[in-house]
């Protein structure tokens, strides 16, 4: 009669239900490290964005402007608006905020800073040319970009 009331009990026992537990809380915990893992990162790619946004402003504002020296006034603060050729971009940083060409700080870039290279060099055989490096930074992070400017009006 013994074996016949335990064939009928049904349910879980107390040692049972604890290990259960233990293993539910570790998968638990596995499965929220990872996702607080891929939430921490998640913002990086907008900011790689952000600074390729910025360097790609900045470096076709220096293509477009003429190839051949030609004499200026010193631009007041972060302003760009004196900058009339390409090698006066020469140089060129912002310390710990970017500003639009007239030297009005842009607050909502405020973290970023951007420094410029413009230096002569051949490509493709052709002497009269010149290689601008653009390099925006925010904390740890940063892209550079490479841009070429010739002289094919003379």
């Amino acid at each position: 009669m013994s074996s016949d009331r335990r064939r009928c009990m049904y349910g879980v026992s107390l040692v049972e239900l604890l290990v259960a537990i233990v293993i539910v809380g570790v998968g638990l915990a596995g499965v929220l490290a990872a996702m607080t893992t891929a939430t921490r990162n998640s913002a990086d790619p907008v900011l790689q964005r952000q600074m390729l946004a910025i360097a790609e402003e900045l470096i076709e504002e220096i293509q477009l402007k003429p190839y051949a020296v030609a004499a200026n006034t010193a631009p007041a603060g972060c302003a760009r608006d004196t900058f009339n050729d390409v090698a006066d971009y020469h140089g060129y940083a912002s310390g710990g905020s970017l500003c639009a060409v007239d030297g009005t700080a842009i607050a909502a870039l405020a973290g970023y800073t951007v420094s410029v290279s413009v230096v002569p060099g051949t490509i493709g055989g052709v002497a009269a040319a010149r290689r601008i490096t653009v390099t925006v930074s925010r904390g740890g992070d940063s892209v550079s970009l490479v841009g070429w400017r010739t002289d094919y009006a003379s």
